[in-house]
């Protein structure tokens, strides 16, 4: 039966390390399955808020298509596969861990004329599950700022059949595509309909048709349905995945 569950911001798993501040939609801290807890094909969806001069230092993956969304302040990457870049506002990131790979991310970075960032960054992680395990981990990235001021749905990554050639970002999932939209007061887009569909809302407000008000931290939980209209009530950025598929079929 079509349903639609809202998660409000505060119902959250939080943690507070002092340098980090995250928020997270699903269970990820310690030793949970994160396969257990996914939605659709998305296992993970954190939040992130890192002061200056800190961050994730060299960690392992595996077996994950990893979306990295900066909000605002920009993350510098680094990998064992010798990939680097500093991620910021319109700028679409994957990371495909595959058969295991290495990588480093920090809010640490210095500018032109000398002088070291000193903003925190603010950044959404995705994960969805590849295809096939094993596979040869890669990296790739894209601008797509100018096209989110056009404030439409913009596809940031996707492995969905329709979307080769025109998605910014390839993903190894054919079942899962991503889309970022960044709205001004009254536009408004439409949630794809796809047997499960997530709605996160990055910052600002917006009232969905049937729904009501979300507001900045919300997320929904769509299965069997899509459709609704969106609409922002002031400023407003949301992250919307389209999936086909559960991790069980």
């Amino acid at each position: 039966m079509p349903s639609i569950a809202v998660q409000r911001g505060g119902e959250r798993a939080h943690q507070n390390y002092g340098w980090l501040d995250s928020r997270q939609s699903f269970p990820f801290a310690g030793n949970f399955d994160l396969a257990a807890h996914a939605h659709g094909q998305l296992v993970v969806n954190n939040e992130d808020i890192v002061d200056p001069l800190s961050g994730f230092d060299m960690h392992q993956h595996r077996d994950a298509e990893i979306v990295t969304w900066v909000l605002s302040g920009s993350l510098v990457h680094q990998d064992s596969e010798g990939h680097s870049g500093v991620v910021y506002p319109g700028l679409a990131q994957r990371m495909s861990a595959g058969r295991g790979i290495l990588h480093s991310e920090r809010n640490d970075r210095w500018r032109a004329d000398g002088s070291r960032v000193t903003e925190p960054v603010h950044v959404v992680q995705m994960w969805v599950p590849p295809d096939e395990a094993g596979i040869e981990p890669s990296y790739q990235e894209l601008q797509i700022g100018d096209e989110l001021d056009a404030g439409a749905l913009v596809v940031v990554a996707s492995g969905l059949p329709r979307h080769r050639g025109d998605a910014a970002i390839g993903l190894h999932n054919r079942h899962a595509g991503l889309y970022a939209a960044r709205l001004r007061a009254g536009e408004s887009v439409t949630i794809p309909d796809a047997p499960y569909g997530h709605v996160f809302v990055a910052r600002g407000a917006a009232d969905v048709e049937g729904v009501g008000p979300v507001s900045q931290g919300d997320s929904l939980r769509l299965s069997g349905t899509g459709g609704q209209r969106l609409t922002a009530t002031e400023p407003a950025e949301v992250l919307i995945w389209e999936m086909h598929a559960g991790l069980t079929g």
